[in-house]
């Protein structure tokens, strides 16, 4: 049975490496070689799994541990295949390296630690002699970093479990080794979604409880082409843009002082890409650029693009623009519980602290200013908290790493989690 270390190396030196809107294509791109990972090691453990098609190239891999014990409730643990990109990275990004007690390399951290920690708890959970508490769904989703697509597609299927069982199964292609039971029997065999879900981030073992969401899209600011001899005869967009990126940092400067109190911290507006031009003899028709506004949890993120796009509007004049539909869109996730007090998805925190505290960790309840799946599953009727091992402070590093000691507590947590007398 893999350990944390071979799992954890095994899933870092299979590139997953999320595109981010980028033109670019190579072998260390998408998540396919995970994907494949995932579906080779359930196979052979004998665990039954299904592939949920997202993109070309992308599927979520879905897997399943039945309870051992009648009328248990069903937990989602969730962990996301893609990693941000490997440019600048000071150590090889892809063949990992144990020193010290840490593991080096891409998505070590974010959020390959998570998912070894989760995948390691499967294989122990499924030969353990102990009772089994909970049913487990295991979701490897795909571009998490970019578009939160993955999550989507596959909360899809409960959002839409009033269809027939059998018209969802047709929309909804799979694959599975043993062929008994497809993508849906996979996630509701009940017609029902999960109890609660655990979304893998690096936490350093605490419980995320509330976290920012976030709107991105991309801004278009056209002008017209000419010979830079005789500028006046064209409409350099760099200049309108200009004037845009202006309204967005004075914009940027308002909301932080906009509910600075707010425990996932104030607002935010970033700007994070700009391109434009073809050459410098050239007046340049177009430049684009990306605009992130960071949601508190209990605001709209429609409004909080509106809001931009507005004082954007009020800057430019009567240049050209058109924004892009959000290519993410995602609200915060809000503190509260879901279902009656004795239910999983009201006190799933209060079970996995005790779950931690017996294997000597004392988590805490934290707020965070970053967003993730759980927000997604959340506003999909699926209670969720964030946990996992690792520190926010060496995701997407040029030497990212994590703690190995981290990462086998993370699974025997998981394990207790399951395997304690949790009730129904």
């Amino acid at each position: 049975m893999p350990d944390h270390i071979d799992t954890l190396a095994d899933l870092v030196r299979r590139p997953s490496v999320n595109p981010m809107g980028r033109d670019v294509a190579g072998p260390e791109y998408l998540e396919g070689r995970v994907t494949d990972y995932l579906v080779q090691r359930f196979s052979s453990e004998g665990i039954p799994w299904a592939r949920q098609p997202v993109a070309p190239g992308r599927d979520n891999v879905v897997a399943r541990l039945e309870a051992t014990l009648p009328n248990s409730p069903t937990i989602l643990w969730d962990a996301h295949q893609d990693t941000v990109p490997a440019d600048g990275m000071t150590i090889d990004p892809f063949s990992p390296l144990v020193r010290n007690g840490r593991l080096y390399g891409r998505g070590a951290c974010d959020v390959k630690g998570g998912m070894a920690a989760m995948l390691v708890a499967l294989s122990r959970l499924r030969v353990s002699g102990r009772s089994r508490t909970m049913t487990v769904i295991f979701s490897a989703t795909v571009n998490e970093e970019f578009g939160f697509s993955g999550v989507k597609t596959l909360a899809r299927l409960w959002t839409r479990a009033a269809a027939p069982l059998g018209s969802l199964a047709a929309q909804e292609p799979f694959h599975s080794d043993t062929r008994a039971r497809g993508l849906l029997g996979l996630i509701h065999p009940d017609g029902l979604p999960p109890a609660a879900a655990i979304v893998a981030e690096p936490t350093d073992l605490n419980i995320v409880t509330t976290h920012k969401g976030a709107v991105r899209w991309r801004l278009r600011v056209h002008g017209r082409a000419c010979h830079s001899a005789f500028p006046e005869r064209g409409e350099n967009a760099i200049y309108a843009a200009g004037r845009a990126i202006g309204a967005i940092e004075s914009l940027a400067q308002e909301l932080l002082m906009r509910h600075p109190e707010h425990p996932c911290g104030p607002p935010t507006l970033s700007l994070g890409t700009i391109h434009g031009g073809m050459g410098v003899n050239l007046v340049p028709d177009l430049v684009v650029l990306e605009i992130d506004r960071r949601v508190v949890p209990g605001e709209s993120p429609q409004a909080a693009r509106h809001e931009v796009i507005e004082r954007i509007a009020a800057a430019v004049g009567n240049a050209r623009m058109e924004h892009d539909e959000p290519f993410l869109e995602s609200e915060g996730l809000a503190e509260r519980g879901c279902g009656n007090a004795h239910s999983l998805g009201s006190n799933l925190a209060e079970r996995l602290i005790a779950a931690a505290t017996a294997e000597g960790v004392m988590p805490t309840r934290l707020a965070a200013r970053y967003g993730t799946n759980a927000s997604v599953l959340a506003s999909a009727g699926v209670p969720s908290l964030v946990f996992g091992p690792g520190s926010i402070a060496q995701a997407h590093t040029a030497d990212e790493s994590i703690d190995l000691d981290q990462v086998d507590q993370a699974a025997r947590i998981l394990c207790r989690l399951i395997t304690a007398d949790v009730g129904n």
